[in-house]
């Protein structure tokens, strides 16, 4: 039961240009030349870099990579929120997009680089990244960003009055969610006086209310280099990265305030809490939270394996006593690494026809069962290899390390990332067992009811340790090896491809490079069966898809599973009756014993009886917590609408309700027989980039699939255009507060058309980007309706068969308003078109974007083995972004005009909005729209 709500990595949503400045006290004038930095500590290929202001500056060289990430941390989130101010490090997060004296206008600036940028707010930290093309001119561009925004921010009134109604939409787009409102009670229960029960998204009523005077204070507090840190990772010139970070961070001034530490200490939990939540849905949850130490406490790590070895799937214990028996439909888990003591979180879904009661008592009983079953060696080691996998892959990749590092920055010291890794290597069963029995007490849990004790038990929880004692004398391992010098053109990909047909059938496809790490990436795409035989048979292909990695001749799900995890691999493998789609990722010594394990689970599935109950169990509850959700029954409608199969036909949209209604006839036979009808090779593609030997690779593949040949041939399913009439549905969702706007129109296109990149470029322009899209501009930044708005265009490589499809999340009660800004906006684009500026720069931005994408090894096997199925080579990417570069403003907006049109585009709308309709402004065509209401967020 993830809480997307509660880890709130909050998506930052950026903003408009100001008005009147908010003075930073550091904005003063600086130093003529600043002092040169002054090297630190290295770890691991990670080196610290400390200027004279306090800034720390971390370089992290991959040149593997053709991309630069740039991330700043700050010192500061939730934890350190006064009373009235929750809310108010994150809402700061959306206002420091708005502007600053040299950056006006960030989300086009972010587009027109083609960068890759987010915000995140947490309890101890806040973030800000952009990922780039690696070049000198955008380095120097990001770090002018980061440095002008972390003094200059405008933070100004007239973009907080907007800005605000975005957060509250975003806290309302929360709301939607029960179990991750659950967990939200559960904190605010477990912590009666630390911060860290108060959700960073904040109250509605701090969201609204909150000043523009303590919102700058709050800002000029806490936006100080003295408190941040700065991560250059990837592909660029140390010297140089050095060099330009004294220019930008180096010339702010130490400030001369001095911050205070937050000093509240949760006291230990005395007896066991409770807390109930009743709200509209179909699926029951329990969550039940305990009290755990600091990231950096020597601790941690076994409560972090401890967490992994109750909450995994399969493996997990709470799988097996919930799961298995039925009791519930999933289960889940998570400890965060706090900066101070911090909390683990277990849950479970229970289906409505089940006991919510009964699943909770088996919950508890497996908590509170280590003293008669203690921690075993396998159970400790299978978790350990799970959490270690995950940190060499972070570390594999060194975008996501920059980004993941925030994380440690927060807890106290980046070193920790490493020193956790050290620490979950020497845990022991004896470890996780003794902070079993010291942390999962009934005393120190909160889940429902109180029951007074003359004896009571405390989990006294230690305070943090000295982190700087900690890091003091650390300095690691070897560091990682780093790859090469990737080029992402086109054509020089294609000139280093290894392109071969196996006699099976299967295209391959092989990249061999340098990568950092050793890493591998691969992409392996089945295609099933034609028109004819897939008929009535498209939920047994979803579920046999989904069968696949849970069980083979001779493997359990389990044992694949803790496989998968020593040998360091993801594995993931999804599709529906016409294609399956899979993708690894692993290192150069562990490829050919994952493809050797990829070859067993594809060719011997187990398809047994049990487990394909426990899927039948998770995808019920799964649709039936999707009912009532706007988005499901949106696109559903629209799915139906627009495409109008018969509901036999692989292709048809099936509702919540059909699939539901299918899920009680189909059985494990049917998925068995699906497999054997339809599966093999005779028709895939695979490829496969990264570090490997690619003679040795196209062997052992034709070992392990050459004479793997499909029973029934493959023929591609046509999607024939179809002109639908323009239709307006509206959808209600009861006790919904955050609605959905979809609005979506059938183009007769092909990509390989004339009009094809002035209509992509059209679309971008419309409601692609960063936040800077016309739709954005109007829906969001303008007039605060939405969180997130955007559009999307397609158009298939083999008929006419295009679509643009735009879309909004909105507060119900602005539904008129909404629909009207988007039909208005639509209606400009058509009239007026583009202007050259605006599409020299997304021109700019959409190229550097698609070179980022390039050099993403997943992303990059994911575009080989498309182009392959479509009898492409790479020069269809290149011609596509020349016709695209040599386009004028004057080719975007006429081909615009001919195709978009407010009048064919089918309109769809979902929500609470009996609930919102007397909140619901009148509004009629041709009437402008009223301004938002203050105080009114959205996403």
């Amino acid at each position: 039961m993830a809480s997307a709500r509660f880890l709130r990595a909050v998506f930052t949503a950026s903003l408009l240009v100001p008005a009147s400045t908010a003075t930073h006290p550091a904005a003063a004038a600086a130093p003529a030349t600043p002092a040169a930095p002054v090297q630190g500590a290295s770890v691991e290929g990670i080196t610290e870099y400390d200027l004279a202001n306090g800034l720390r500056v971390l370089l992290f060289p991959d040149a593997s990579k053709p991309t630069t990430t740039v991330n700043v941390t700050y010192l500061v989130g939730s934890r350190h929120e006064g009373y009235g101010e929750t809310g108010m490090a994150h809402l700061l997060e959306h206002m420091v997009f708005k502007g600053s004296p040299k950056h006006t206008n960030i989300p086009q600036e972010l587009t027109s680089h083609g960068a890759r940028p987010n915000g995140s707010t947490w309890y101890d930290r806040t973030n800000y990244y952009e990922t780039f093309a690696a070049s000198d001119e955008n380095l120097a561009w990001a770090l002018d960003l980061e440095a002008d925004r972390m003094v200059g921010s405008f933070v100004r009134k007239s973009d907080l009055d907007s800005e605000m109604t975005v957060v509250r939409n975003e806290f309302e787009s929360g709301e939607n969610s029960p179990q991750g409102v659950l967990e939200e009670r559960v904190l605010s229960t477990m912590y009666l006086w630390h911060n860290y029960g108060k959700s960073t998204i904040g109250s509605r009523a701090d969201i609204e209310k909150v000043p523009i005077d303590r919102l700058q204070a709050f800002y000029r507090k806490y936006y100080q280099p003295d408190n941040a840190v700065l991560v250059v990772a990837g592909k660029f010139d140390t010297a140089r990265a050095l060099e330009l970070a004294a220019k930008t961070f180096g010339a702010i001034p130490r400030p001369a305030r001095v911050l205070d530490t937050t000093w509240t200490t949760e006291p230990a939990q005395d007896g066991e809490r409770a807390v109930t939540l009743r709200r509209v849905g179909d699926v029951q949850s329990i969550a039940v939270g305990y009290h755990v130490p600091a990231g950096s406490d020597g601790d941690f790590a076994a409560v972090e394996v401890l967490s992994d070895l109750m909450s995994d799937t399969p493996a997990g214990r709470l799988h097996k006593a919930l799961v298995t028996t039925q009791l519930a439909s999933s289960v889940g888990g998570w400890t965060k690494e706090g900066h101070d003591p911090s909390f683990l979180i277990l849950s479970a879904d229970v289906r409505k026809e089940r006991s919510l009661s009964e699943a909770k008592d088996r919950l508890l009983a497996t908590a509170d069962g280590f003293a008669a079953s203690p921690a075993t060696d396998s159970e400790v080691e299978r978790a350990k290899a799970s959490l270690l996998k995950q940190w060499e892959s972070t570390m594999r990749n060194s975008e996501r390390a920059a980004i993941a590092i925030s994380e440690w920055i927060g807890v106290g010291d980046w070193r920790l990332l490493f020193l956790h890794r050290d620490r979950l290597e020497k845990v022991t069963a004896a470890d996780v067992q003794r902070v079993a029995l010291a942390y999962l007490k009934p005393e120190n849990r909160t889940v429902g009811l109180f029951e007074p004790t003359s004896s009571p038990q405390r989990a006294e929880i230690p305070s943090p340790p000295d982190v700087a004692l900690l890091t003091r004398d650390y300095a690691g391992r070897k560091a990682m090896d780093a790859g090469e010098d990737f080029d992402p053109a086109p054509a020089a990909i294609e000139a280093r491809l290894d392109r071969r047909a196996l006699c099976s059938g299967m295209n391959v496809v092989l990249l061999p490079k340098n990568t950092r790490g050793d890493t591998v990436n691969l992409s392996f795409v089945l295609d099933l069966g034609d028109e004819t035989s897939l008929q009535g048979r498209r939920l047994a292909g979803e579920l046999t898809a989904r069968m696949l990695l849970r069980g083979s001749a001779k493997h359990s799900r389990e044992e694949i599973q803790s496989t998968l995890d020593g040998l360091r691999t993801q594995m993931n493998i999804n599709g529906g009756a016409s294609q399956v789609v899979i993708s690894l990722e692993t290192t150069r010594p562990n490829l050919e014993a994952a493809l050797r394990l990829l070859a067993e689970v594809l060719r011997q599935p187990a398809f047994a009886t049990a487990e394909f109950e426990i899927l039948r169990q998770e995808t019920l509850a799964e649709l039936e917590d999707s009912k009532a959700e706007p988005q499901q029954r949106a696109s559903e409608a629209l799915g139906k609408y627009l495409r109008p199969w018969p509901a036999s036909d692989p292709r048809y949209t099936p509702s919540v309700e059909e699939q539901i209604a299918g899920l009680a006839k189909v059985t494990a036979a049917d998925a068995q027989t699906f497999y054997r009808d339809f599966y093999g090779a005779s028709a895939s593609e695979l490829a496969i980039v990264g570090d490997f030997d690619g003679g040795k690779t196209a062997g052992l593949l034709s070992e392990l699939f050459c004479d793997w040949k499909s029973a029934k041939a493959f023929t591609r399913l046509p999607t024939p255009f179809v002109d639908r009439p323009a239709k307006f549905e509206k959808i209600e969702t009861p006790d919904k507060e955050n609605a959905i706007f979809i609005a979506a129109q059938r183009l007769s296109m092909q990509d390989t058309d004339p009009d094809f990149p002035a209509l992509t470029m059209g679309n971008f322009l419309t409601g692609g980007g960063f936040l800077n899209s016309r739709l954005a501009q109007r829906l969001r930044q303008k007039e605060g309706l939405s969180y997130g708005a955007g559009s999307q265009f397609q158009a298939s490589a083999w008929e006419k068969d295009g679509a643009f499809t735009a879309f909004a999340i909105y507060a119900p009660q602005n539904g008129v308003r909404l629909k009207q800004a988007f039909e208005e906006e639509i209606a400009k684009i058509q009239a007026s078109g583009f202007t050259e500026a605006e599409v020299n720069e997304a021109r700019k931005g959409w190229l550097q974007g698609r070179q980022v994408s390039r050099g993403t090894d997943r992303e990059l096997a994911r575009l080989l083995t498309t182009r392959t199925f479509q009898h492409r080579t790479l020069a269809f990417d290149e011609d596509i972004d020349r016709r695209v570069t040599a386009l004028s403003a004057a080719d975007v907006s006429a081909v615009v005009k001919r195709y978009f049109d407010v009048s064919k585009m089918t309109i769809v709308q979902a929500g609470d909005f009996a609930k919102s309709a007397a909140a619901e402004p009148a509004a009629t065509a041709g009437t402008p729209a009223a301004p938002p209401p203050t105080g009114k967020k959205e996403h």
